[in-house]
């Protein structure tokens, strides 16, 4: 009896500490990057890390993750967003791509912002085509 209720409590505790809507709370080393960029991202065995980009939902910013990592060299944990201010209508934010590193050695990780795309995963029309871009980081574990 006495282990169950350890147990509960224990299950209790965790839970309540995976709140806000956030499967992660540590973002590890933050590494910003943006549409049109290639950033280098240099990082020792077992260390999380996350991308950061900006944006903004509301005007129809969407990163999504279009080339994944060598899972040799690091592996993809969650995607987390947090606003700014108050989070109200038309607040911009960030949006987190976080990893664990592995093995020595280099990949590319690509995100993309499909502007305005909705469902889609490519642009719409000529604008969409003019805002949409993405962000490359090339990840080094030594």
């Amino acid at each position: 009896m006495m282990r169950r209720t350890i147990a509960a409590a224990m299950l209790a505790l965790l839970a309540a500490g995976c709140g806000g809507g956030s499967a992660v709370s540590d973002f590890g080393t933050v590494v910003k990057g943006a549409k049109g960029t290639t950033v280098p991202v240099e990082l020792r065995s077992g260390q999380r890390f996350s991308l950061a980009v900006a944006d903004n939902p509301s005007v129809g910013d969407e990163w999504k993750l279009v080339a994944v990592p060598d899972p040799k060299v690091a592996s993809f944990i969650s995607e987390e967003h947090k606003t700014e201010g108050g989070g109200g209508v038309g607040a911009g934010g960030t949006t987190y791509f976080v990893f664990n590193s592995k093995r020595p050695g280099t990949t590319e990780i690509k995100l993309y912002d499909c502007w305005r795309c909705g469902r889609s995963t490519t642009p719409p029309d000529e604008q969409s085509r003019q805002q949409s871009g993405e962000a490359v980081f090339t990840v080094s574990v030594k």
